[in-house]
């Protein structure tokens, strides 16, 4: 279990924001290394730090217990210690304006609304460090994008997967992003999406509800996490119709809260993960399909998830925004087959 430090560590690093990991009994004798590595990504699923960048950390003095710095990674640790890390600030990286094409909803001084096609990534990442989102709303929005966000990150105050299509709002301004990000921490913001997914859930209406965190067994993946750990996440659904003699369907679900891969990790883990879902869907065959579906889902090229409902109030004006449009084109195609199955 974490905190965010309201004061500073100070190390050979300099100063930056703190963290605070409490060690849990199931880390006892792990190296320090290792045993940050798994609380900080559980305390920071959305952005969590390699093994090799917290060795980093502690090699410059950003670890510290009890205001006594940390230098070796090896070092064992013990249940209960306070291990406090400050993270550098980051660094003032520069992102390049890229005139990319933008499908723009809605625009005005303040905020922009764009339709996120599958294949485009928010923000520039590793293996992914340019011709992104933020990359063409450099070049379409200017100086006037937000900054708020952090210098990697400007204007985005929420993401989309890149394999995930839909509706994104984007700030223009420091008010602007302040309001949105206000709304989106009280989950204020209406978010539907619509997933395809393998058989039929049960109840046809209900929650999944489950904490979410990095997976004990691959920590690339998020999962369902239990005992305390990760974070609390609620998804509300409903399935709109049986596709393929109910070997698959068609849901729509609402967000109560927005976790990494929250409903591709929910429908996973209740049996019905979404089709096309490279990290967590299951292969076709192991569902006993007929092969003509095997076949048609195997050549889906991504988790067939579309958020194509997205509300809001104007964080400036006021003004309750509604944008909805039509399922994505390949969503339609897939549920169309699915259908002549």
């Amino acid at each position: 279990m974490g905190r965010e430090d309201t004061s500073t560590a100070r190390g050979r690093s300099g100063t930056g924001p703190a963290v605070t990991v409490t060690i849990g009994p199931d880390a006892a004798g792990e190296r320090l290394d290792r045993a940050l590595a798994v609380a900080l990504a559980l305390e920071r699923p959305e952005d969590p730090p390699s093994r090799s960048r917290i060795k980093a950390l502690i090699a410059a003095g950003a670890v510290a217990e009890n205001g006594a710095t940390i230098s070796d990674p090896s070092r064992r640790v013990k249940p209960g210690q306070a291990l406090t890390i400050a993270f550098p600030p980051a660094a003032d990286a520069q992102i390049a304006a890229q005139r990319l094409p933008l499908d723009i909803v809605y625009e005005d001084e303040h905020l922009i609304v764009i339709d996120k096609p599958p294949g485009l990534v928010v923000h520039p990442a590793p293996g992914n460090p340019d011709r992104t989102l933020v990359n063409a709303l450099l070049a379409h929005c200017g100086a006037s994008l937000s900054g708020i966000g952090g210098v990697a990150r400007p204007g985005i105050v929420h993401r989309l997967d890149k394999d995930t299509s839909g509706l994104l709002v984007a700030a223009k301004t420091d008010a602007a992003h302040h309001g949105l990000a206000a709304q989106f921490a009280r989950h204020q913001v209406q978010r539907t999406y619509a997933a395809v997914v393998w058989g039929v859930p049960r109840p046809l209406r209900g929650e999944i509800e489950g904490a979410i965190g990095r997976s004990g067994r691959d920590r690339k993946k998020m999962a369902v996490v239990r005992g305390g750990r990760g974070k609390p996440a609620l998804t509300r659904y409903r399935v709109l119709k049986p596709l393929a003699h109910g070997a698959a369907s068609l849901i729509e679900c609402q967000l109560a809260t927005g976790r990494t891969h929250q409903i591709r990790v929910h429908f996973a883990a209740k049996g019905h993960p979404l089709i096309g879902d490279p990290v967590y869907g299951r292969p076709a065959g192991r569902r006993q399909v007929a092969p003509a579906l095997a076949a048609l889902a195997g050549a889906f090229p991504r988790q067939a998830l579309d958020a194509f409902s997205l509300g809001f109030e104007h964080p400036v004006t006021g003004k309750a925004l509604q944008f909805t449009r039509p399922y994505y084109i390949d969503i339609n195609s897939l549920i169309d087959n699915l259908e002549r199955v």
